[in-house]
């Protein structure tokens, strides 16, 4: 299994020499995949692999009994269901794209997935979910952190204005370059994204910033220098001389961006959540999305307009997000305190 970057070290094919073309053609063309994707898929091969070599089992193609045992190791070893999920997804991608069987069709590995959830909800396990990042946390920010004459504070605030306003993931807005920005006839700023995670197509994605979304990202441009480089992208890290570090290569790192909604929790004196999942105990790269998700369901936004604006595919992902605020809008609810419809 040579020259598959990666791959080579975790499956032994022996002479299924068909089955090592198509994953080369895999690797190949790995392009057509979201980069966090294809880094995924390495990453749970990874894992499965060497817990094949520790079990005495065969790794690929894999049989629906070792997937079953596998499944059954993740449980013991506490991992949530949603992190078995994307184990098995990925397990079942790569043997899609090698076009054998996989071992996820077999009713042996339904059943444990099934008891899998069954077990999970039953010991009382939710489903994890960022630290909402809402509207009242924007403007809060904003007030505190307006004057600054702090580079990374501007930027900061800059960023997390077109997080919210966008809906965007990180990874879509760390893309994004300054000559990406248009402006419209009253002056706002109009954002031409490439492409994101759902929507691949010609023209990509337009996202309209507010007034005061506008002002600030003008206010991050102006005080970065970065209007004269249009391959810049719009984000950039920062020096501690006060100055931008424009960058037309490197786009900002996650971590970089992940400190910006941490900082701003910081910023709050706000106090960390419980752990949820041993993870969000404040604001995370996704909590903009997700507050974003929640103010709209909130004001009266259908879930197809939430959809919409941020390019989700699938409503259970959505109502994942906004299930408490539509609990408050049940139909026996709005019984019990009018006894008669509404609306």
């Amino acid at each position: 299994m040579e020259n598959l970057n990666g791959l080579n070290s975790l499956i032994a094919l022996d002479a299924q020499d068909d089955i090592s073309a198509r994953l080369r053609e895999l690797v190949r063309d790995k392009g057509a995949f979201a980069a966090n994707t294809w880094e995924q898929l390495i990453s749970v091969m990874r894992i499965v692999a060497a817990w094949a070599k520790k079990e005495g089992r065969i790794f690929f193609p894999m049989k629906s009994t070792d997937l079953r045992d596998y499944i059954s190791h993740m449980e013991e070893k506490g991992m949530a269901v949603s992190t078995i999920q994307v184990h098995t997804s990925m397990i079942a991608m790569l043997h899609r794209e090698a076009q054998v069987v996989s071992p996820t069709s077999s009713s042996t590995v339904r059943r444990a997935m099934r008891l899998t959830r069954r077990s999970a909800l039953v010991a009382g396990e939710r489903t994890g979910q960022a630290v909402p990042f809402r509207r009242d946390d924007l403007f809060s920010l904003d007030v505190l952190w307006v004057a600054s004459d702090r580079v990374a504070i501007i930027r900061n605030l800059a960023f997390l204005h077109v997080a919210y306003s966008t809906l965007l993931r990180m990874s879509e807005i760390s893309r994004i370059r300054v000559r990406d920005i248009g402006r419209a006839p009253d002056g706002r700023i109009i954002l031409n994204v490439g492409y994101t995670k759902t929507v691949l197509k010609a023209g990509g994605v337009t996202k309209s910033l507010s007034f005061q979304s506008s002002e600030r990202l003008t206010s991050w441009i102006n005080m970065a220098g970065l209007a004269d480089h249009p391959d810049a992208f719009l984000f950039c890290g920062t020096h501690r001389t006060n100055k931008a570090i424009i960058n037309t290569t490197k786009p900002l790192t996650a971590p970089s961006m992940e400190k910006i909604f941490s900082d701003a929790w910081a910023a709050l004196e706000k106090n960390d959540v419980k752990a949820n999942k041993d993870r969000y105990t404040c604001w995370t790269g996704h909590s903009a999305r997700v507050g974003a998700a929640q103010d709209m369901a909130a004001a009266g936004y259908s879930v197809a307009q939430i959809m919409q604006e941020g390019t989700w595919t699938k409503p259970e992902t959505v109502m994942g997000y906004i299930r408490h605020i539509e609990a408050q809008k049940g139909a026996m609810l709005d019984f019990m305190e009018h006894g008669k419809k509404t609306n």
